[in-house]
């Protein structure tokens, strides 16, 4: 009996070792995440376009402190988001930055008197020591900004972008462009659908079918956002404590390989009402273009 006692003890104890070595090992893979006070960009042969390519543990990781905009109106008087983190690789050609930031409501349906989460990568247009106003730059000195929203990566990720989807209670007898008399797809129900589309036949870029979840922009101030040439792409994730979200675009203009520039960020979250100019942001915040990870 007391050699099966002290076997017993034995195996326990050896358990309770065992235990403390993986937490010990848990605590050691936390405190391996590196932090910085400028966002660092990594190369590597290509890009991560997904949130949770294994890729992003190579990157170290800037915790930016969000300010609240309350520099013009609609100003953002109370303080929601506190942080995004931000890691950021490049191939040379493009720049993918992760941010991820805690949001404990997901807002993405466009509804009336609901608003979206989102959030966006600013740069300026030039490289230079006199950086623009880093609230969306300023007349004659334009920023470049990458816009992702939640309800865009929804209908990408396959959610229907229709009245029925978005109201399910609402009742709809049919829209012409749905008459039996049309063939699907055909030239003819296309052209009835446009009738009934009219922002996205007149060119607007924020209706209707999407290919990227995220839209690129030039600004010369607050209330100057102008269309610019799109070549930006994303991904977004609703993660269990918010969002994680890729926003892949062309390598800042005049960057290379050892040099800084500046970079922004901004956070909106639908369930605080947060739209527009109403939202919570970054100042400028260093950007170097690293050489191969280690």
């Amino acid at each position: 009996r007391e050699v099966a006692m002290l076997r017993t003890s034995k195996k326990k104890l050896i358990g309770l070792m065992m235990l403390a070595l993986c937490s010990s090992l848990l605590v050691s893979c936390r405190r391996a995440v590196t932090t910085t006070t400028e966002v660092v960009a990594v190369n590597a042969a290509t890009v991560p376009t997904v949130p949770n390519d294994a890729s992003w543990d190579n990157a170290p990781e800037h915790v930016g402190k969000l300010l609240l905009q309350d520099l013009v109106e609609p100003r953002q008087m109370k303080a929601t988001t506190a942080e995004v983190r931000v890691r950021a690789i490049t191939n040379g050609n493009e720049m993918a930055f992760r941010l991820e930031w805690a949001d404990a409501t997901k807002s993405d349906k466009p509804m009336p008197a609901q608003f979206l989460d989102g959030c966006a990568v600013q740069v300026p247009v030039k490289l230079e020591a006199n950086l623009p106003a880093p609230q969306m730059g300023e007349p004659g000195k334009p920023v470049e900004i990458t816009f992702w929203r939640a309800d865009w990566q929804a209908t990408l990720d396959g959610r229907p972008d229709s009245i029925k989807e978005l109201h399910p209670n609402a009742a709809i007898d049919h829209y012409p462009f749905e008459a039996d008399s049309l063939p699907k797809n055909s030239a003819a129900q296309q052209e009835m659908a446009t009738r009934y589309a009219p922002a996205q036949a007149v060119g607007n870029r924020r209706v209707g079918p999407r290919n990227v979840p995220v839209e690129d922009m030039l600004a010369e101030g607050p209330g100057s956002l102008s269309p610019a040439a799109a070549s930006s792409k994303g991904k977004g994730v609703k993660t269990a404590d918010g969002w994680s979200v890729v926003i892949v675009r062309k390598v800042p203009n005049g960057l290379t390989t050892g040099a800084r520039t500046q970079t922004a960020f901004a956070i909106w979250e639908g369930g605080q009402n947060e739209v527009g100019a109403r939202k919570m942001r970054t100042g400028w915040v260093p950007l170097l273009m690293k050489g191969q990870a280690q």
